[in-house]
């Protein structure tokens, strides 16, 4: 073939002479894959941007654009909005992926507050939206009259090194909520008078919102929220300056669903952590809890977690099976995951989070415990990260709906969907023995695609499986995707 030799900028290019190129477009099922990202989001703004203007230029033409993502529809262009799609939610940045608790700083990295800032690239790398920190207020245990909550006890650090970790904080993307819970040491996390102490919790979460905070996290909600200081508490947070939203968070443990429920209606706040039931509990009772509060609630305000400063690690909690099965499961729940810092790696009690760093070094191949320790850990923190930028990414995931298929004493499954977005299949068997799951829902195929799973392998990444009747082997669980059938 003839061909010139051009200049374009400093490199040389080939441009053929005298060859047709055929432009074909793309296929609907390779717009399927990227409808709904950031660049597909910004091309179709764009294009209407575009076609408008031709409409202005041609004010007698009437055109209507077919997409091929949404086949049935034809689309015009004037109210640039596409029919057949359901509007996104409102959504803020703590509905966007994981949150990550470090209770004890000082524990998280040797150097506190400007350990935890030195730590934020790995944070960055694990898709973490909000860190949760603290407390780290002045107060020694069950003396309400030592307890100043807008300063910092100097052995985590002090206000300048926390000023410092909001500002690379907020340029990596990361928001920092303050955990103000008062007596957080001793017996009562309300000092058994949380009425008594609310006028200085009032002053300490105006005065950390004005540092640059993003939000305030209280322990034990029901007992402030009680109070008939609660309204003015909340209150705070209800103004808006037009910058992002700033959070009011708090967490319950040993409620019940439905008190939990009557809770987050009363306090109103943005984001209710709840304990799930405990592992050990059969899958009904798991399923029967997760129904209760995403029927009755935007899931925009509910978050999940089976660990934290009180409840101890994640593996610690879940020893009776691999921790990558409460990974998924709190990653693909309908709401926010929260995990206590070590989580990722499946670091368990007494162990010390340090652990976490050395995973970076080579082990001593003399040392074979803990070269195999190592490598498992990786291998969890390797699967925390994929199913966190799944969480970050896919619709189904981050607000779709959720519809319960299947549940036992000892297995679960549950499918997320939204609109023409792919959807998601989430399967859970933490029994000693095999399960087989019969599945239906109105658009199930009779195959899909494993996404994430904790035994890869009979169940390896990218390979399709049988949907109608799921075999899961004890203490296995798997993440299936498949395209909207429309």
């Amino acid at each position: 073939m003839a061909a010139r030799t051009k200049k374009n900028g400093c490199v040389k290019v080939k441009v053929p002479e005298d060859t047709e190129v055929k432009f074909t477009g793309l296929s609907k099922e390779e717009l399927m894959k990227v409808a709904g990202t950031a660049g597909y989001d910004v091309c179709l703004s764009d294009l209407f941007i575009r076609l408008s203007v031709c409409l202005s230029l041609c004010p007698s033409v009437y055109l209507f654009i077919r997409l091929s993502v949404c086949p049935s529809v034809c689309l015009s262009v004037r109210p640039s909005v596409c029919l057949r799609c359901k509007p996104i939610p409102e959504m803020n940045w703590w509905n966007e992926g994981p949150l990550y608790q470090i209770s004890d700083v000082n524990e998280f990295s040797e150097n506190g507050l400007k350990g935890v800032e030195e730590k934020l690239d790995y944070i960055n790398q694990m898709k973490v939206k909000g860190l949760v920190l603290g407390p780290i207020h002045t107060v020694q245990a069950d003396q309400s009259s030592t307890l100043e909550l807008t300063s910092i006890n100097p052995e985590f650090g002090s206000e300048s090194q926390l000023i410092s970790l909001l500002d690379r904080a907020h340029r990596k993307g990361i928001s920092i909520v303050l955990d103000v819970t008062p007596n957080y040491e001793g017996v009562s996390a309300w000092f058994n008078n949380a009425a008594s102490v609310a006028e200085r919790l009032k002053e300490a979460c105006v005065y950390w919102l004005n540092k640059g905070v993003d939000g305030i996290f209280l322990s034990h909600l029901n007992d402030i929220a009680n109070t008939e200081a609660w309204p003015s508490v909340q209150g705070i947070f209800n103004k808006t300056d037009g910058t992002k939203k700033r959070a009011l968070m708090g967490s319950v443990t040993g409620l019940s669903a439905d008190d939990a429920s009557h809770l987050l209606n009363q306090s109103s706040v943005d984001l209710l952590l709840t304990e799930l039931p405990d592992p050990a509990e059969p899958g009904i009772r798991q399923a029967q809890v997760v129904q209760i509060l995403y029927v009755d609630h935007l899931q925009t305000s509910l978050g999940w977690s089976l660990s934290g400063r009180t409840l101890g690690s994640l593996a610690s909690r879940t020893p009776a099976a691999p921790i990558r099965l409460y990974q998924m499961l709190l990653f693909t729940l309908p709401g926010t995951p929260v995990f206590n810092a070590g989580d990722e790696v499946g670091l368990k009690a007494g162990e010390k989070v340090e652990a976490m760093w050395d995973l970076e070094s080579q082990a001593d191949d003399d040392n074979a415990t803990a070269k195999t320790v190592q490598e498992e850990r990786t291998a969890v923190r390797d699967f925390f990260k994929a199913l966190s930028d799944l969480k970050g990414k896919e619709r189904s995931l981050l607000h779709g709906e959720y519809i319960s298929l299947h549940s036992s004493p000892t297995s679960l499954a549950f499918l997320r969907l939204w609109d023409q977005s792919e959807r998601f299949l989430v399967a859970l068997n933490w029994g000693n023995d095999s399960v087989t799951m019969t599945l239906t829902y109105s658009d199930l195929p009779a195959e899909a695609r494993v996404r994430a799973s904790t035994d890869t392998e009979n169940l390896a990444v990218d390979s399709k499986v049988s949907v109608e009747k799921l075999e899961l082997g004890p203490k296995q669980a798997v993440l299936l995707s498949y395209a909207f059938p429309g």
